[in-house]
């Protein structure tokens, strides 16, 4: 698919003689652009980034963290009589991140390896997509329990009483551990499987690459999450309505924000799709690095 881009080192030849007249011209051999490396390392690129624009939504997800702590504090945090602080409901992401992948490498690489035939258990491209499927499903939870949170608000007569006020539902905040737990283990999927798909798509001289392409879809994720924000906000809040996002949780609609998450995140599932299907076979790049590595140990043998 990217064989026009071997044109750019395409080997020619080029006249030296400053007479057309001549007989004989002088003629040397040079590359028109650039080397053999490096126009493999610019398809390998190329050929990994629609999969890697797929990772721009996880960054949208991870960066809208704000929320679930509005949420929290707007809820009773208590667990007997120690009372959690809001801004830790975060710490279960990272656990459910830490536990996963000590149980996946422990206990379930070698059952799934015999079902699905594949070394790391599932591959690359699947724990990818299930990881996508996951941020989905943690933002439908999560419009699901701000539903719910909201009605709770306003029965209790708590509609026009924000997280300032120090006004809390009668509903545990412990409801907010499952989208938690869904984004950690999303997380632990995608961004491990991406880090791992780039490392094994990259040739060796590219390795360090695929940490950076993370940092960058999670960076562009942060922007466009703000982005939509700002366009939410902008197009609920017209004519002194209250938008979907204001400071009070119990007079906007967060859920509904969740909600468009979801539908975003799902049609990112169904693009992930088409770019797995239009990219083909996963390590080419690391096959052809082993043959050049087989064939120098050859040639010092010999």
């Amino acid at each position: 698919m990217l064989r026009y881009l071997n044109r750019a080192c395409v080997f020619r030849t080029t006249n030296q003689g400053k007479e057309e007249e001549e007989e004989e011209e002088e003629v040397t051999p040079e590359w028109r652009l650039c080397t053999v490396q490096q126009v493999e390392d610019a398809k390998a690129t190329v050929r990994v980034l629609p999969i890697w624009s797929t990772g721009i939504m996880p960054g949208v997800i991870i960066g809208q963290q704000m929320f679930p702590v509005l949420q929290a504090t707007t809820m009773d945090r208590r667990v007997g009589r120690f009372e959690i602080p809001a801004a830790s409901f975060g710490v279960f992401s990272i656990l459910t991140l830490t536990v996963w992948v000590a149980v996946y490498d422990r206990a379930l690489v070698r059952p799934l390896s015999r079902l699905t035939g594949h070394a790391r258990g599932l591959t690359l491209r699947q724990r990818m997509g299930l990881g996508l499927a996951l941020f989905a499903a943690a933002m439908a939870v999560a419009a699901r329990t701000e539903s719910a949170r909201r009605a709770q608000a306003i029965a209790e007569g708590l509609r026009d009483f924000g997280p300032r006020s120090g006004r809390t539902v009668r509903m545990s905040a412990m409801r907010l551990l499952p989208q938690h737990c869904l984004t950690g283990l999303a997380e632990a999927l995608n961004l491990i499987g991406q880090i791992e798909f780039y490392y094994a798509e990259f040739p060796k001289s590219m390795s360090s690459i695929g940490v950076s392409l993370l940092a960058l879809g999670l960076g562009f994720g942060g922007v466009m999450g703000s982005a939509i924000v700002g366009i939410i906000g902008a197009a609920t809040g017209r004519d002194g309505r209250d938008g979907w996002l204001v400071n009070n949780l119990n007079r906007g609609h967060y859920d509904y924000y969740y909600l468009v998450l979801t539908v975003l995140c799902a049609a990112n599932v169904v693009y992930f799709l088409l770019c797995g299907w239009a990219y083909g076979e996963e390590g080419q790049n690391r096959a052809a690095d082993a043959e050049d590595d087989e064939q120098q140990l050859k040639a010092i043998i010999t």
